[in-house]
């Protein structure tokens, strides 16, 4: 049985999710919170298994909070909702990891896709402030909208100035964060440093190519290559075994 926490400052949107949630199977208790103040309040007093939690917020917003929740010892999963697209993408780039991310008007569909995340997951995969998510809100190049991707369609990162470009089964996509920033929170998912501009997936990779003068290239699975630095042949050929 699952507890729930509902957080938004407002009434209506905050009752009607709170709502859905209490008639949805599996869950034994749901706790509605106007602002994020109080659910720092009834985070600390008790314990909730996820947290539905509206990103935009006066005086503490859904990324605060959730940054707070960082420092308590057995976090609850996150569930963010939003009313603006870009939402989601603000989510990334403040390194959060949310169990899922919901689009308001909440459709009863989502918050039982949402429930059933948490009910599958394994012991150890549901994604918490401190754990790293399979899901990256990138915003499409289309109209704006935002699309959930998942990191394991992820081939490999470029760096472009101030931002980074996804490259993934399903399309292109720039994000504005650091590729050392993508280095470091995906480095435990198979993504490798191969050089100063490029992160690949190497779960991803099908061959290794040899170039001239001691260099090598990396075919991903979509036929598409990433150059390899000479400094790093050595610790690639490690990583692999080679």
């Amino acid at each position: 049985m699952t507890r729930v926490l509902v957080v938004d400052d407002e009434r209506p949107a905050l009752e009607d999710l709170g709502r859905l949630l209490e008639t949805s199977a599996g869950v034994e208790e749901v706790v509605l919170a106007e602002g994020a103040a109080e659910a720092l309040r009834l985070l600390t007093e008790g314990q909730f298994d996820l947290v539905f939690m509206d990103v935009r917020m006066p005086d503490i917003d859904g990324l605060e909070l959730a940054k707070a929740l960082q420092r308590f010892a057995d976090p609850p999963a996150l569930v963010f909702v939003s009313a603006f697209e870009d939402g989601a993408v603000s989510v990334f780039e403040h390194g959060l990891t949310p169990l899922d991310y919901l689009m308001k008007p909440v459709s009863r569909a989502r918050v039982e896709q949402a429930l059933e995340r948490l009910r599958t997951a394994a012991p150890g995969e549901i994604p918490t402030p401190e754990r790293s998510s399979e899901i990256i809100p990138v915003e499409h190049q289309r109209g704006g909208a935002t699309r959930l991707l998942d990191r394991a369609t992820v081939l490999y990162v470029q760096a472009e100035g101030d931002y980074v470009r996804i490259y993934a089964d399903s399309g292109r996509f720039l994000v504005r964060t650091a590729l050392s920033e993508i280095e470091q929170r995906w480095g435990g998912h198979g993504f490798v440093r191969v050089h100063r501009s490029y992160v690949a997936n190497l779960r991803r990779a099908v061959e290794i190519r040899p170039q001239l003068g001691g260099a090598v290239t990396i075919v991903m699975a979509d036929g598409s290559e990433v150059p390899v630095a000479r400094r790093q042949v050595a610790d690639l050929r490690r990583r692999l075994r080679m």
